[in-house]
């Protein structure tokens, strides 16, 4: 599939890789950073979304997204993604999906305001197949990083080329090719959510590590069996 990620905000928090290694399936072990886990709420505008060769469908081909995503390492070494669930604001890509790509979407209501002085606000809150889960973040966008500026945990949740996913009982692979990230410093100024606790995690602790990015346009590989 191609598509396009923007105006995409990424607040990662550490966990302990106990509590994450037991969202996962067996075949797959928590990459960890510095000790920890990392889970992250990622609030961003997907558009064009098409199968390649064809053209895109509209209104159906962009929406905002909210997903909460942790990191994953195969059996062979591979690193990946891992999605602990998907709020989208179309139904129909939703259930696509599901099928396709044995992916955690979810049916939400969400919206991105763009105020003055690089300020956003992402709201999402879930409407099927569970009602209420949600984010409210207000996010300040600071300076572009240079990419030798980043730490290593900036680098560590932004370097990722692969999803990993389930689908009757098999677990998927598929690749993820797009251009280096144009990343910025962010400031959250206010978070409430309850997504994470949707997904099975505790509540997190601390600040987040904070990133802003004017987005990139994606390709994502067929899904294949690990």
């Amino acid at each position: 599939m191609l598509q396009g990620w923007h105006d995409l905000a990424s607040m990662h928090w550490p966990f302990d890789p106990d509590v994450v290694q037991r969202l996962l399936p067996a075949d797959l072990r928590v990459d960890t950073c510095g000790g920890s886990a990392w889970v992250g709420t990622i609030p961003f505008d997907m558009q064009r979304i098409r199968v390649p060769g064809l053209p895109a469908l509209g209104p159906l081909s962009s929406f905002p997204e909210t997903n909460v995503r942790t990191y994953v390492v195969a059996p062979d070494g591979r690193r990946a993604v891992w999605f602990c669930s998907l709020d989208i604001t179309r139904l129909l890509p939703t259930l696509v999906a599901r099928v396709s790509y044995g992916l955690p979407y979810c049916w939400a209501r969400m919206s991105i305001e763009h105020q003055l002085g690089d300020r956003r606000i992402y709201d999402s809150e879930r409407r099927w197949p569970t009602r209420g889960p949600a984010l409210h973040a207000v996010v300040d966008i600071g300076e572009r990083i240079d990419d030798e500026a980043l730490t290593e945990v900036e680098r560590f949740v932004t370097a990722r080329w692969a999803l990993a996913s389930t689908f009757a009982g098999r677990t998927l692979w598929a690749r993820v090719e797009h251009a280096p990230w144009a990343l910025h410093r962010a400031r959250v100024v206010s978070l409430e959510q309850s997504i994470l606790g949707a997904a099975g995690l505790p509540g997190p602790v601390g600040d987040p590590v904070v990133l802003w990015s004017p987005g990139v346009d994606v390709r994502i590989g067929r899904p294949r069996r690990l």
